[in-house]
C-alpha cells in the first residue's frame, strides 16, 4: 500500500476505485439453476445445497424455536449489548414512521396514506463471519413498519451462532430458517413446503445473495443490489493516523472484495495512515482478509491537490460509509450529497453505526448512493394517495381535465367527468 495522488490516477486505476464490481453478473447463472431446483423441488434442494455448499446435514429447516432458547442462554454481557443495539436501532426508526395526511387544495380533498407489506424476508449472512447486528437492522426497521410476518434467514451450522438467533428474537422475528446463500432468497421469494413466501426480500450477502436478489426481483420486491463493504475517508492534518488507519482495517476485515479508502490535502497525513495501516493489519484475528482487501485495486490511500479536490473525489466515488475528520466536518459535508452514512468527526468510528449507534448499515454500495439511500422504513410501507371532490371541485378542474383528455384521445375520459354536469348543462 503506498500513497497516490488522485491527479496522476490512470483511466485502469480510477475504473477499479470507481466502477465498483461484485461480481454479480458472472453469478447469474449459476444462482438460475439454483433458484429453479429450489422452486422444484423445495425442502429437498434446501437440505441438498446445505450439505452441497455448507457442509451441513441439516434436520429443522424451520429454527424459530431455537431463537428463543438462544436468547435465555447466550451470556448476560451479550444479552445487554443486542438489547442495547436493538433499542438504539428502534428509537431511531420510529422517527421515521411517515404518517397519514389530507389536506384541501382549493376545495380537492387530497391526501396519503401508509400501510405496511404484509410480508418480509430479511437474509442475514453467515459464511466468514455472522452477524447478528444484520439481523437487528433488517427486522427491526419492518417490525416498526407495522409488517404482519418477518422471516430470517440465515446459513446453516452443526451449531447455530447463538448470538444471531438471540437478535432474532429479541428484533421481533416471526420465523427463523436455516437456509443460506442463492437457495435462501430463493425460498423466501418462492416458498417451499417449510418457507413461507414473502412480497420482499432485504439484507446484505456474497455475490451469490445479491445475485439471487437481482434474479427474483419482480417476482418480489427487493431493497437494493448491495456488493462488498465500502469507506471512504476524508481527513485533514487534523485527524489522528491511527483512527483513520483503524477505521480503515475494521472495514478491511469483512471481505477481501472490500473497499477502503483515504483522501487528503495533507500528504504527511496520507504517509502516516499508510504506516498505520501497515502497522495494525497484523495484529488482527483477520490479517488475511485485511491484507488482501487493503491490497486489492479498489483500495488506497490518495493524496489530493486541496480539500476541494477530495470532495469532489468523494462526491464521484459516491460511499457506501463516508468517514469526515477534518477541522470542520460540517462545512465538507454540506458539499457532498451522495453517501449511504456519514461519521463526522474522531469519535464517530463506523463500526458504531455497524453496529449500535441507531442509524441502519444496510447500505447501497457500488456508487448507488448516488441515487439510494440505505435500509429504512421506507422499504417496509407502500402509499396510497387519496382524493374526495364535491361538484364545486370538480367543476373547477372540468374543462382542465376534458381538455387534456380529449388531445389524448381519450373521449370515454371526458365523458366520464362531463356526465356528472349532463343535468346542469341542460338546466
Amino acid at each position: 500500500m503506498n500513497v497516490r495522488a488522485v491527479a496522476d490516477l490512470s483511466p485502469d486505476e480510477r475504473a477499479a476505485l470507481f466502477e465498483r464490481d461484485a461480481g454479480v453478473e458472472e453469478a447469474r447463472e449459476p444462482v438460475r439453476d439454483i433458484i429453479d431446483r429450489v422452486r422444484e423441488e423445495g425442502d429437498v434442494a434446501l437440505r441438498s445445497f446445505a450439505s452441497e455448499f455448507d457442509d451441513v446435514e441439516i434436520g429443522n429447516i424451520d429454527v424459530s424455536d431455537e431463537a428463543e432458547r438462544a436468547y435465555e442462554e447466550v451470556d448476560e454481557e451479550l444479552r445487554e449489548a443486542i438489547e442495547t443495539a436493538a433499542d438504539n436501532i428502534r428509537s431511531f426508526h420510529e422517527r421515521q414512521v411517515p404518517e397519514d395526511w389530507r389536506a384541501d387544495f382549493d376545495g380537492r380533498e387530497l391526501g396519503r396514506r401508509y400501510r405496511p407489506i404484509e410480508r418480509v424476508g430479511v437474509y442475514a449472512p453467515g459464511g466468514t463471519a455472522t452477524y447478528p447486528s444484520s439481523v437487528l437492522m433488517g427486522v427491526i426497521p419492518a417490525t416498526v413498519a407495522g409488517v404482519d410476518h418477518v422471516a430470517v434467514a440465515t446459513p446453516p451450522a452443526e451449531t447455530l451462532n447463538p448470538a444471531t438467533l438471540a437478535a432474532a428474537h429479541v428484533a421481533g422475528a416471526d420465523a427463523v430458517y436455516q437456509v443460506g446463500g442463492a437457495q435462501a432468497v430463493a425460498a423466501l421469494a418462492y416458498g417451499t413446503e417449510t418457507v413461507s413466501a414473502v412480497q420482499k426480500v432485504v439484507g446484505p450477502g456474497n455475490k451469490w445473495v445479491t445475485a439471487a436478489k437481482a434474479e427474483v426481483r419482480g417476482d418480489v420486491e427487493i431493497d437494493f443490489l448491495a456488493g462488498p463493504s465500502e469507506l471512504l475517508v476524508i481527513c485533514d492534518e487534523t485527524a489522528a493516523p491511527d483512527l483513520v488507519a483503524a477505521d480503515m482495517v475494521a472495514q478491511a476485515e469483512h471481505d477481501p472484495n472490500a473497499s477502503v479508502v483515504c483522501v487528503t490535502a495533507d500528504e504527511a497525513t496520507a504517509e502516516a495512515v499508510v504506516d498505520a495501516c501497515e502497522s495494525q493489519m497484523g495484529e488482527r484475528d483477520r490479517a488475511e482478509t485485511i491484507e488482501a482487501t487493503l491490497d486489492n485495486d479498489a483500495s488506497g490511500v490518495l493524496h489530493a491537490r486541496s480539500m476541494s479536490e477530495a470532495v469532489l473525489f468523494a462526491e464521484e466515488y459516491a460511499a457506501e460509509h463516508l468517514a469526515i475528520v477534518t477541522d470542520d466536518e460540517e462545512a465538507i459535508l454540506d458539499r457532498i450529497d451522495s453517501a449511504g452514512s456519514v461519521f463526522l468527526g474522531g469519535y464517530s468510528p463506523v463500526a458504531a453505526g455497524d453496529y449500535a449507534s441507531g442509524t441502519n448499515h444496510v447500505l447501497p454500495t457500488s456508487g448507488l448512493a448516488k441515487v439510494a439511500g440505505g435500509l429504512s422504513v421506507d422499504h417496509f410501507v407502500r402509499s396510497s394517495t387519496v382524493q374526495k371532490l364535491d361538484d364545486d371541485a370538480l367543476s373547477d378542474i372540468r374543462e382542465t381535465v376534458t381538455t387534456l383528455a380529449r388531445a389524448e384521445g381519450l373521449e370515454a375520459h371526458a365523458e366520464s367527468v362531463d356526465k356528472r354536469f349532463a343535468n346542469t348543462d341542460e338546466s
